[in-house]
């Protein structure tokens, strides 16, 4: 049977420059993998630079830029594990007839970009290799305002659904996080924390997740090899709250 351990393997993370991107890269390094990360932010890729102390490579990279990312593809080589957790667009967080088309389209940046890296990386990929999107709880737990999310997020697992029945036996799979508690929430400054626990408080777990325990699932579907076509939620039970 064949090994599930990520050791010795390729994992590429585009928007793993920071929060769960990042934590992924950590916990991929920290298990052996050989990982590459690419974001497009400066101040975000410094950072990494200090996070990975050599454990992993960082680039730069944007999901609209098929060039940097076939530039960073071409470094690889081969890929085992491609994983995107880049934002990708802007998100206008208020009620659906009270914004522009142009911002209502503007979040769907983030699905084309999800596309672009598939379709840029799928050449690289091993043919036993794994894709792996982040997508979130707003796709199927529907709160005010938050439109942009729910749409764009079901759009990205549904696509997942689409690709690993046309990728096969290449896997391909989503994991969709709830609130957690990452630098998107840091403009709230001394409020963050009271914020995150209202935001949180009804939820079967009542906490913001970490970066950390969203990467332990990304983890989980790189290396079961039986797993492909699916979404796996971590986000303390928000969906069921």
């Amino acid at each position: 049977m064949p090994s599930s351990s990520i050791k010795g393997k390729s994992v590429v993370i585009i928007g793993g420059t920071a929060g769960i991107g990042l934590a992924t890269a950590q916990a991929a390094a920290a298990a052996g993998a050989k990982v590459w990360v690419a974001g497009r932010s400066e101040s975000h890729i410094e950072k990494a630079k200090l996070a990975a102390q050599g454990a992993f490579e960082v680039r730069q990279a944007d999901t609209h830029d098929a060039e940097s990312l076939k530039a960073l593809f071409d470094e690889v080589g081969t890929i085992d594990h491609l994983v995107s957790a880049a934002v990708g667009g802007e998100r206008t967080l208020k009620p659906f007839l009270e914004q522009t088309e142009e911002q209502f389209k503007a979040a769907y940046d983030k699905l084309w970009g999800y596309a672009k890296v598939v379709r840029t990386g799928a050449p690289y990929l091993a043919t036993d290799g794994a894709v792996t999107l982040v997508s979130g709880s707003p796709a199927r737990k529907i709160r005010p305002a938050q439109s942009p999310l729910s749409c764009v997020g079901a759009s990205v697992e549904n696509l997942v659904r689409c690709l690993a029945v046309e990728m096969a036996p290449i896997r391909v799979n989503v994991v969709s996080p709830g609130t957690v508690d990452t630098a998107m929430f840091d403009a709230m400054g001394d409020a963050k924390e009271a914020n995150l626990a209202a935001m949180t408080t009804s939820h079967l777990i009542p906490r913001a997740g970490t970066s950390e325990e969203v990467a332990d699932g990304i983890l989980f579907v790189m290396q079961n090899r039986f797993v492909t076509g699916t979404t796996v939620d971590v986000d303390g039970g928000r969906i069921l709250s």
